[in-house]
């Protein structure tokens, strides 16, 4: 193989020597460059049209790669310091399932916290993997699930020794980071691979004061959403594999579900990334961490709100905090996250990324300026004067420890009825429920609905949260298991 630098981007190169070929295309896509689609090229441009093109021998398969897939994925994995990087254009959601499916197969447990991503949960459906749920800490301030603990994870693996993988969130949605380099010790300790989910960390190989990244502490895999911090296309996304993980079987898995029509526009974006990550990715998130804090300070200097950062520290469940993210507690104002959310939309034409029950989360990128910051804080202190009110009825946490009857898989597949929502507590649910964002599940299939669940359920409703994953557009009605006539 030719010698690269980070300086190279293979894909976006082969693209552009294709372009300069002037090949006459009969193959697919039938838009032929844009030429046959006049109105999606003038929206999106015959640049972008013009390398919206097939796998070929000039420009390699996602696949099955050879040449300059194959060259970018090394320097992807030389970027984040792994064995292999494999790039992904299903979302970091087929990372993640891929990630499972590769540590376990069916019948197989996997020790997790319940505060995952809904990817996770169906990677579970998926494969038939089983879980053993760690629950997280929850602050009783904020109302936010919190990190794994050591010692409950210490606990679950004691009590499944046969266990054969771990998941962990670094960071959490809010920013939020368990003791990733201790939790690895410890499962490689007794023999199980440790897999995490860095939907929101892709910035922590690129900058020496954010905390430790999975490949750093010698995590087995990690999924890494380039597209959120990474400033890559959306749906664009890394998985990340290191010590003894099978290049060739994880791509099998990967197989199994990822396109066989590998979107050019997504790969080239992932490389164009990784490029500018790997040049200059200290300077960049030097300027997002600066931006993030002057604007906690400005926040908080309103009075009401919390912006949190590194003062929850707490050496285990808070073991780290990225202080890249801008999570802002609102309860104090009298208003739930999801209105406020609603408010800086609606009156302020401000989009932030999520609000919850207790909180909004703004991200912060490169791409925001000084004046955007500084609008935000200016419409969360008229937010503050003009709709404040008591809080005394807003409920003020963000989980519930479910109690799991059976394996999401199981009770999933298995024959199940419709019933309304609130006549259904006690009930083994089969389908997932949640807020979406940040589409952390609810109730996920296999978990006993109980009267706490469907009032939280039905107060997410009417805060205004999107909630999804039900067969019932309305979520009105639930799925359960068919109960024995």
């Amino acid at each position: 193989m030719k010698h690269l630098s980070q300086e190279n981007a293979p894909i976006m190169e082969a693209l552009n020597r294709y372009k300069s070929m002037r090949v006459v295309p009969f193959d697919v896509p039938g838009h032929k460059r844009g030429r046959g689609n006049k109105e999606l090229a003038a929206f999106l441009g015959e640049q972008c049209l013009s390398v919206d093109v097939n796998s070929m021998k000039p420009l390699d398969n996602l696949s099955h790669p050879v040449s300059i897939i194959r060259e970018a994925e090394e320097l992807a994995a030389e970027a984040f310091g792994a064995k292999h990087a494999f790039f992904m254009v299903n979302g970091t959601t087929s990372a993640v399932q891929a990630m499972v499916m590769t540590a376990c197969k069916a019948g197989e447990k996997i020790i997790l916290p319940r505060n995952v991503h809904r990817s996770a949960i169906n990677a579970l459906v998926l494969s038939g993997a089983i879980p053993v749920y760690v629950n997280p800490g929850v602050n009783n301030q904020l109302g936010i699930p919190l990190g794994m603990s050591v010692i409950d994870v210490e606990k679950a693996i004691r009590e499944n020794p046969d266990a054969k993988a771990i998941l962990i969130n670094n960071p959490t949605y809010y920013g939020i980071c368990s003791d990733l380099k201790r939790l690895t010790d410890l499962a490689h300790k007794h023999g199980m691979l440790v897999l995490v989910d860095e939907a929101h960390g892709t910035h922590f190989y690129f900058h020496h004061d954010l905390p430790a990244s999975a490949m750093s502490v010698g995590a087995d895999m990690a999924s890494v959403s380039m597209h959120k911090s990474g400033g890559s296309l959306t749906q664009s996304s890394f998985l990340l594999i290191n010590n003894e993980i099978s290049e060739g079987y994880t791509r099998q898995i990967i197989n199994l579900t990822q396109t066989t029509s590998g979107s050019y526009l997504l790969l080239s974006s992932l490389d164009i990334s990784r490029k500018n990550l790997a040049l200059h990715g200290n300077e960049i998130f030097t300027k997002v961490a600066e931006m993030a804090e002057y604007t906690r300070r400005e926040i908080n200097k309103i009075g009401g709100y919390y912006a949190f950062s590194k003062e929850l520290i707490n050496g285990d469940t808070i073991y780290d905090f990225d202080i890249t993210k801008l999570s802002v507690h609102t309860l104090d104002i009298g208003l739930a996250g999801i209105e406020v959310y609603d408010l800086l939309r609606d009156e302020y034409d401000i989009q932030i990324e999520f609000g919850d029950l207790g909180n909004i989360l703004g991200y912060i990128s490169v791409g925001d300026r000084k004046l955007d910051l500084e609008r935000l804080v200016a419409a969360l202190a008229e937010i503050k004067r003009r709709y404040s009110k008591d809080k005394t009825d807003l409920m003020n946490h963000e989980y519930i420890n479910p109690e799991v009857v059976l394996t999401p898989q199981s009770a999933f597949y298995v024959p199940k009825t419709t019933i309304p929502l609130d006549e259904s507590a006690g009930r083994i649910c089969s389908e997932s429920v949640m807020c979406y964002p940040p589409g952390i599940p609810i109730l996920a299939p296999g978990e006993r609905i109980t009267e706490e669940i469907i009032s939280y359920i039905q107060y997410a409703k009417a805060k205004g949260c999107f909630l999804t994953g039900t067969e019932d557009k309305e979520v009105n009605n639930i799925n359960v298991v068919k109960e024995e006539e």
